[in-house]
């Protein structure tokens, strides 16, 4: 593993982490942030997780 591919490794973990965080406080009723921020959060961690795990499998597979 490359620095590279583990800087996109590492922001996958967090998107994925918030992600996960954002179904629970919409399942909670009461987002602290309000529904529509913690919506939007959830619409942009799904896509960037996969996207930044793509990426860091790329390089990996590219620097071997």
């Amino acid at each position: 593993m490359t620095p590279k591919s583990g800087v996109f490794l590492a922001g996958s973990c967090i998107a994925a982490i918030a992600a996960v965080g954002s179904i629970f406080e919409l399942s909670s009723g009461q987002p602290q942030l309000g529904s529509v921020v913690t919506s939007v959060i959830l619409a942009l961690a799904i896509p960037l997780t996969g996207i930044l795990f793509y990426a860091a499998v790329q390089d990996a597979r590219a620097n071997q």
